[in-house]
């Protein structure tokens, strides 16, 4: 595994700041509000030939100043155990702090190296600034700017001198990548920790606790799965606070990076027009979808409730059709194992490519059982279909006339490669594009 750094302090320091520059992404929420960052996030980082695993952690609070403070704490000392170095983040501008007091004596006590960054020295003229930490029993505190990037590359240098070397390879880069969505308070983070085995996540009962998207890696027999749990995506009306709303955007762009969405329903309150429009957006972006419909041991139920249930479902998300559906509680674990079952059949269908020749043989064969209705007089002829991509299997069809092919035709070619080709559990995209020349019936004849 590669080296892991953990970057603590206290709130509004710069840590998410300094996370972003060195993981060179957007990967933490940076705001001037106090709080933001309240799960463990992970990157990536690459200083020359040393690569390493940096944890932005949520700003150290005393216990009762915040609702959340005491989860955050013990975040604090999960990153802390399990780092090989840690870094504490002061604030060059605010000065010394109680708090950086606090930290400092805790981390006296941990044996691995630490590094006292102190960030917003924008520049050799405000160096003077660091001087009243070493108040603090500091040796050596590094003077840098997250915002301009003075001081990092000396920075970088020691604390990259001061990891140990790589043991073992990294996770594999065709890893499934799994998100985890749904409107908050559906249980998100809480399949997480029963996937893994442990509280990876900050689980609460209020609605926006996630407020990063988080990656995590695990392994289910043999197979590698990339986790990630995204905010809770409400409707736009609701989303008010600023913070919220990049919690939305960074929810929606997660998608875009994944290949199966866990759709999080919550069973005991029963489906909801949110939950069909995350439905929709995960479809927009091109996600398989298996829809979960978690909290099932406290609906009350009879033999019948599932399928009245999922019946509902389909009813209000025709369009999600395709997708595979089951009942779980991430609380007790009921049927959580069986998701994984799930996720490998709709990968398989989502990354496999089928042959010309039989793509064709399907087209052929709907179009003679349901020909197209007229456009302008004219009989609309279909040529040749090619796949094009995977992850949705994607497919190019020339027509002459492709903008006069109506979507109720569209939805049926849809279904019958569905069926012929054996893509029942995924997403499948048809183009329609121009092209003239003889169509397909008349080139297999002649």
């Amino acid at each position: 595994m590669k080296p892991i750094v953990a970057l603590v302090g206290r709130p509004n320091v710069g840590k998410s700041s300094i996370f972003n520059r060195l993981t060179r992404t957007r990967d933490a929420i940076v705001d001037n509000m106090p709080g933001v960052t309240r799960d463990r996030i992970y990157g990536d980082v690459r200083w020359d030939a040393a690569a390493f695993t940096l944890v932005d952690t949520g700003g150290y609070l005393p216990r009762d100043a915040e609702r959340f403070a005491g989860e955050i704490r013990r975040q604090i000392d999960v990153a802390v155990a399990a780092a090989d170095a840690v870094v504490l983040v002061l604030d060059g501008r605010a000065g010394v702090s109680p708090f950086d007091a606090d930290m400092i004596e805790m981390l006296r006590t941990v044996e691995k190296p630490v590094f006292y960054a102190v960030n917003k020295i924008d520049g050799p003229e405000a160096e003077n600034l660091i001087h009243e930490f070493y108040a603090l029993g500091i040796d050596r505190p590094y003077p840098l700017s997250a915002s301009h990037g003075y001081g990092v590359n000396d920075f970088m240098d020691d604390l990259t001198a001061a990891l140990p070397a790589m043991d073992a390879p990294e996770g594999p880069a065709d890893a499934i990548r799994i998100g985890v969505v749904g409107r908050p308070n559906v249980g998100k983070s809480s399949l997480i920790n029963q996937i893994l085995g442990e509280e990876r996540l900050v689980v609460s009962d209020v609605p926006g606790t996630t407020r990063d998207a988080i990656d995590t890696l695990c392994v289910v027999d043999g197979v590698t799965y990339r986790l990630v749990d995204t905010a809770g995506i409400r409707r736009k009306s609701r989303v008010s606070a600023r913070l919220e709303k990049f919690s939305v955007v960074k929810a929606l762009k997660t998608l875009d990076r994944c290949d199966v969405a866990l759709l999080v329903m919550d069973a005991a309150e029963g489906v909801t027009e949110q939950d069909v429009s995350i439905g929709g957006y995960a479809l927009e972006r091109g996600c398989a979808v298996v829809l979960l419909l978690n909290k099932w041991d406290i609906v009350e139920k009879d033999d019948r409730t599932a399928k009245r249930l999922k019946d509902r479902l389909r009813d209000q998300a025709k369009f999600l059709g395709f997708a595979p559906s089951m009942t779980i509680s991430a609380l007790t674990g009921r049927r959580v194992p069986r998701i994984f079952t799930l996720v490998g059949e709709v990968y398989e269908q989502y990354v496999r490519r089928v042959g010309t020749g039989q793509l064709n043989r399907v087209l052929e064969e709907a179009v003679r059982r349901n020909e197209p209705s007229l456009h302008k007089g004219r009989r609309i002829k279909f040529y040749f279909a090619s796949q094009v991509a995977t992850r949705p299997p994607t497919f190019v069809i020339f027509v002459n006339y492709p903008e006069a092919v109506h979507f109720s035709y569209q939805r049926y070619l849809t279904n019958q490669f569905r069926e012929a080709l054996d893509f029942t559990k995924t997403p499948v995209r048809l183009i329609f594009r121009r092209r003239t020349g003889r169509p397909l019936a008349e080139r297999r004849s002649g």
